[in-house]
């Protein structure tokens, strides 16, 4: 297990920015975890630890937010994480089907990332566009009103 992770100047950088914001540091917590991971891929012990020592923090009160949030992950993932929405309105307009022609596509169930490591699936409770209803985010892309023509072509533009 990785314990020892260094984040590089321009994470370092960003994190400050954002803890300057608040009043106290803790408050930047989530931000920091974000940069880490954009950086990282993913948010090992060693980025718990480091983000904590920057803002200067106990480990736990970093992977308490780490593990809150399902935008986080504390295990390696695919290059891609695609994440679907199952929330009643994109259930009721066909997130299953999606759901279900992905894991196909992909040779994955939920949770896993292909062998190639390319791309994780996850289930999301709610994206918050349920008037595009069935969705899905890949990375930081927000791909709505989804058929399974429009997931595969989707995973063609992938790397």
């Amino acid at each position: 297990m990785e314990i020892d992770y260094q984040l590089s100047d321009d994470v370092r950088e960003k994190i400050e920015a954002e803890a300057n914001k608040y009043p106290s540091r803790r408050a930047a917590v989530k931000s920091a975890l974000r940069y880490a991971q954009q950086e990282h891929g993913w948010v090992s012990e060693g980025v718990v630890n480091a983000v904590a020592e920057l803002l200067s923090l106990q480990s736990i009160q970093v992977f308490e937010v780490a593990t809150f949030y399902d935008m986080f992950y504390t295990k390696p993932v695919g290059r891609h994480r695609i994440r679907v929405c199952t929330n009643v309105s994109c259930m009721l307009r066909g997130s299953t089907d999606v759901l279900n022609h992905l894991k196909e596509k992909l040779g994955v169930e939920v949770g896993e990332t292909t062998a190639d490591g390319k791309v994780a699936l996850f289930e999301a409770e709610c994206l918050g566009a349920c008037g595009g209803a069935p969705m899905l985010i890949c990375n930081n892309r927000y791909v709505e009103n989804l058929t399974p023509e429009g997931v595969d072509q989707l995973l063609l533009e992938l790397d």
